[in-house]
């Protein structure tokens, strides 16, 4: 029964260890892939520094705290081109 026990402590620690030097990457493309959709959404400038300001550690979390509570974006996203379209059409459609 201890065999098994540190068998699987051991198997568990290495499991741990490999993860543990993988996080880093993961956390690395989660933070491009919100920074490319940003940027996609808000466009070169805007995004950019909308991410920046995420980025810096006190400053973005008061400027998160501050969209919550007001309820929407500092740096406004781009408008969109179709969205009063689609509105006025909305009840057209047969």
């Amino acid at each position: 029964m201890a065999i098994q026990h540190y068998a699987l402590r051991y198997g568990q620690r290495r499991l741990l260890n490999r993860f543990g030097r993988s996080l880093p990457w993961l956390g690395a493309t989660v933070a491009l892939l919100t920074l490319g959709s940003t940027i996609r959404r808000k466009g070169l400038v805007c995004g950019t520094l909308d991410c920046a300001l995420d980025a810096t550690p006190f400053v973005g979390a008061l400027k998160n705290i501050a969209e919550t509570v007001r309820g929407r974006d500092f740096i406004a996203g781009r408008p969109r081109a179709n969205a009063g379209f689609r509105m006025q059409n909305a009840g057209n459609v047969r």
